[in-house]
């Protein structure tokens, strides 16, 4: 529990089983369950997470292996579904590769807990290392993809949209379909929007960048041009038409409230 909010951790995980040691023993202790989310990873990120469970170094573990690989997005919602299923106050997502600092876990919480937000998500760009960590070529990618994600979403406050170190509260997740939050990657753009349109709160918070020497991005400019510029284009449209049907609805008049009706009393 922390501030009298009960918490899970959404672990998804793809091939990360020189990570996921260090990830799961950094989980804080007041963190009510660990959810790993083993996106079919073909080395021994399940297994070294098991041996995490049985050894009783993790509290509540619960793994969760998909057959197939689904994304990171997938991975994520499934653990969604394991937070609200446990009936949970608030899901945070720590990414499987050790590059979130615990240590800002509750700077994600304390807006949640003061019931400022419903969602609230790491801001890079507003801790004083981003410059001189992160690799320029990320920072380049991000402003521009940040920039896009401000159109589409209707967060003009936010940035850094990529980060996925996040927490997010059971009502917010209540209010989304998570079955049709984008798979892949892309995913934090699209929750945004479907954010945004449900009147959702956000706030952005600084948490650390953290890039090891030994990092290396398993992403490719060619394989996510056209999926992010798929996943902005659809989530702005869908926020769209959802936002205009609201303020439809608000013009239109009540029933029992028409002023122009007449009630003529004999």
């Amino acid at each position: 529990m922390y501030r009298d909010l009960s918490v899970a951790v959404v672990i998804p995980a793809f091939n990360e089983e020189r990570a996921i040691s260090h990830t799961l023993r950094d989980v804080p202790e007041f963190v009510d369950r660990v959810i790993v989310i083993d996106d079919a990873s073909s080395d021994a990120t399940a297994s070294i997470a098991q041996q995490r469970a049985l050894c009783g170094d993790v509290e509540s573990l619960e793994i969760v292996r998909h057959p197939i690989n689904c994304g990171v997005g997938r991975a994520i919602v499934t653990g969604y579904h394991r937070v609200l299923h446990g009936g949970l106050d608030v899901a945070v997502v720590m990414a499987g590769d050790g590059q979130m600092d615990s240590a800002d876990l509750t700077s994600l919480l304390d807006p949640i807990a003061d019931g400022r937000a419903d969602y609230t998500k790491g801001n890079r760009f507003l801790h004083r290392d981003v410059w001189r960590v992160m690799p320029p070529s990320r920072i380049v990618g991000n402003i521009l993809l940040s920039t896009a994600t401000k159109i589409t979403s209707g967060y003009w406050h936010v940035f850094d949209s990529q980060c996925g170190y996040t927490a997010i509260t059971r009502h917010a997740l209540e209010q989304i379909d998570l079955e049709r939050v984008f798979s892949r990657y892309g995913y934090p753009n699209d929750v945004l929007a479907r954010l945004h349109a449900s009147g959702m709160r956000v706030v952005d918070v600084p948490v650390r960048p953290i890039y090891g020497p030994d990092w290396k991005s398993g992403i490719r400019l060619h394989t996510v041009i056209h999926p992010v510029a798929f996943v902005l284009l659809r989530s702005w449209t869908a926020r769209l038409v959802v936002e205009t049907g609201h303020r439809l609805r608000r013009s239109l008049p009540q029933p029992g409230n028409n002023p122009s009706r007449v009630v003529v009393r004999e």
